[in-house]
């Protein structure tokens, strides 16, 4: 009986047709998008091919424990040595953060750092939602998606991707190639660096660090300057909303109300239009934005995370006084965005 409940429940919830979805025994037809095969940046073969190489006898080319070791920490000092005064630093590397440095990266006179207090960036980006994987973004979000070249499951006013972590993997993938990023993750900001009213920076140490501060007697910590720090901390939590909590115990905000509960119709709408340099020097994104402006939660649908970030980056251009979509003034020879903006109503709604 057990075997033919599930079977029952199974060919009710499963189509034929490997297009069509049902969902408590009501089909709805989808579509998936595809991307055309000469726009793929790599095709992946099918077919089994023979390694270039002798499995059987395979052997590594020798090498001294030293030469690794030097190898790792010359290039990470001397990125440290770089970045250390940057045009943009962006603290947290969830869906927000990657999408605004991504942005960012395409102009390659723009150097980007990226802050991430996790080993593993990209925030709650590896799930869609609870622990569901598939990810859903609404219109007209996908175009960023499109441009990022990620199939998706195509519905009349949302997509979804089938596992969030193709959109996660995906990005970084692109955006870490570039010749102008650096990632610092499993390193926190610990403050903001404030000069004359203007946030000039990040204040850092390695993650493990920060969370053992009570067990060791000193642990200083490091600085980066930016002349733009963009915020993408998330919401509430144990590492969230750090950084406009921080403006406001140092009385550069006057309050940090918190989310509002979940809307997404109004959620995503807002996070984009009040996405802004909340102070001189600093930008916020992302759910950090709900936090300060008390504006609702939005939930597991992510296009407000991608298009936020994108406004964000082209903010710090805009601070930077270089071209920008803001201004309407994207130059050629600089990859220019698909830039989706909210429309002004959102703020009304939120004021209300």
């Amino acid at each position: 009986m057990a075997s033919m409940a599930t079977s029952t429940l199974t060919s009710s919830l499963v189509s034929s047709n490997p297009k069509t979805s049902s969902f408590n025994g009501s089909a709805f037809s989808s579509r998936i998008k595809s991307i055309p095969q000469q726009h793929t940046s790599s095709t992946i073969s099918m077919s089994l091919t023979t390694p270039p190489y002798d499995l059987n006898s395979f052997k590594f080319q020798p090498i001294k424990e030293s030469i690794v070791s030097r190898e790792m920490t010359r290039r990470y000092m001397t990125d440290m040595i770089t970045y250390a005064d940057t045009d943009v630093v962006v603290v947290g590397a969830g869906s927000a953060g990657l999408s605004c440095a991504y942005e960012l990266s395409k102009n390659p006179n723009i150097s980007v750092a990226i802050i991430e207090q996790s080993v593993s960036p990209g925030g709650g980006a590896w799930l869609g939602g609870q622990l569901f994987s598939a990810m859903v973004v609404r219109k007209p979000a996908h175009l960023f998606l499109d441009e990022l070249e990620i199939e998706y499951d195509e519905q009349e006013d949302y997509v979804v991707i089938k596992h969030a972590a193709l959109f996660t993997s995906t990005i970084m993938s692109k955006l870490l190639a570039r010749p102008n990023v650096k990632l610092f993750n499993a390193v926190a900001v610990e403050d903001l660096i404030v000069k004359g009213g203007r946030v000039g920076g990040v204040v850092t140490n390695w993650a493990l660090v920060s969370m053992n501060h009570d067990t060791q007697s000193c642990m200083d910590p490091n600085v980066m300057e930016a002349k733009v720090v963009v915020s993408s901390c998330g919401h509430d939590g144990p590492f969230g909303a750090t950084g406009v909590k921080r403006l406001r115990s140092i009385g550069m905000i006057e309050s940090v109300p918190g989310m509002k509960a979940l809307d997404m119709n109004a959620a995503e709408d807002a996070i984009v239009n009040l996405t802004r340099e909340v102070v001189p020097g600093m930008i916020v994104t992302g759910m950090e934005v709900a936090e300060i402006d008390g504006s609702p939660r939005m939930g597991p649908t992510f296009g407000a995370m991608m298009i936020s970030g994108q406004k964000a980056a082209h903010l710090a251009l805009k601070a930077l006084g270089k071209n920008n979509a803001i201004d309407g003034t994207c130059e050629l020879g600089i990859e220019t965005p698909n830039l989706v903006l909210a429309s002004a109503e959102t703020k009304e709604i939120v004021d209300a």
